[in-house]
């Protein structure tokens, strides 16, 4: 697969690949290139530093994208030992946008829940572009009963540019799924850890998106719509999604100061993708921070700071409107 450059970081991945050509220049001729390399070696730090401390919205959302990024799977990989997948409805048929199983993250054996995307067309096509079917949620309420049942605590990965808009889809019920999973969730007795590691857009991040504790990798999203999406609606141009972006406020930061975002995981700098392995390591510290306080809380105690939890985001301001005389009253 061809190397994904974004705009931003064109200069960055340029001025790599002349320190390469220096080195590659001092070992053939054999000439000691050191003190250029090092000069431009603290250059690219620098032009890294102050690339990604102001990055837009919209910047984000790219970065939350690329395709070089963890996915799911990675992280199982690198986090997870015993890993045993679980798979179908029950109902209907095994949703490959959706992974679920049974995992240890050291001591502690958890359920997972995670969407997959592909990197490459076929990988793509075999997981639906991470865009999950009415049974992809399904097949995550099964596991999310099995987690209450078993008393192991709930991990819930989400990525997705939302649930699959198709025909079959709504003909199976995407809508009550998805309806059904938040109704669980917000009932369900047994701790649940819920990190966007990617996109969260959304009724599809929703469906596996209710816990105790929220927490946003620092380069990702999480809206009730693309940009693109909210773009096409308000100013009836896709191209426009930086704007949306900007409006929507869409980022984990942005997550934080709405006060649904726990915690921001802080990502290697230029992004998850540039070293997976040390995100992964980060993401595992926090999963075990918060896994070793919310077992020690009882189911009940548990369900009731949830739902109170949820019961306080977002503001609202009532106004009462006295009409000066019938014209200003409507209906």
């Amino acid at each position: 697969m061809a190397e994904i450059i974004l705009d931003f970081e064109k200069p960055i991945i340029d001025l790599e690949r002349k320190i390469e050509e220096l080195r590659d220049q001092s070992t053939s001729s054999g000439i000691d290139l050191g003190p250029e390399i090092e000069k431009a070696k603290i250059k690219l730090n620098r032009l890294i530093r102050k690339t990604y401390s102001d990055l837009t919205r919209w910047q984000r959302v790219q970065l939350a994208r690329h395709p070089d990024r963890p996915y799911t799977l990675d992280y199982v990989k690198r986090i997870c030992s015993d890993f045993i997948e679980i798979h179908g409805d029950r109902h209907f048929a095994d949703d490959k946008s959706i992974v679920t199983g049974m995992a240890n993250i050291d001591d502690y054996k958890v359920m997972l829940i995670g969407q997959q995307k592909g990197r490459t067309t076929k990988e793509n096509l075999y997981r639906n572009f991470g865009m999950p079917h009415p049974e992809g949620y399904r097949k995550a309420l099964r596991v999310m009963k099995l987690a209450e049942k078993f008393h192991r605590p709930l991990v819930s990965l989400i990525d997705t540019q939302g649930a699959f808009p198709g025909v079959g889809a709504e003909e199976r019920g995407q809508a009550e799924a998805i309806a059904k999973n938040l109704f669980e969730m917000a009932r369900l007795r047994t701790p649940i850890i819920v990190v966007v590691i990617g996109e969260g857009a959304s009724g599809g991040a929703l469906g596996i998106g209710v816990g105790d504790r929220i927490l946003l990798l620092e380069n990702t999203w999480y809206s009730v719509i693309t940009p693109e999406g909210c773009a096409s609606i308000l100013y009836r141009d896709s191209s426009k999604a930086p704007l949306a972006a900007e409006a929507m406020k869409v980022t984990a930061r942005d997550l934080e100061e709405f006060k649904i975002a726990d915690e921001i995981i802080p990502e290697p700098i230029g992004g998850a993708h540039r070293d997976p392995d040390r995100m992964a390591q980060t993401l595992k510290e926090v999963l075990l921070k918060y896994l070793t306080e919310l077992v020690q809380i009882a189911p009940d105690e548990l369900v009731k700071q949830r739902i109170e939890k949820y019961a306080s985001m977002g503001s609202w301001k009532s106004v009462e409107v006295k009409p000066k005389d019938k014209k200003d009253i409507v209906g």
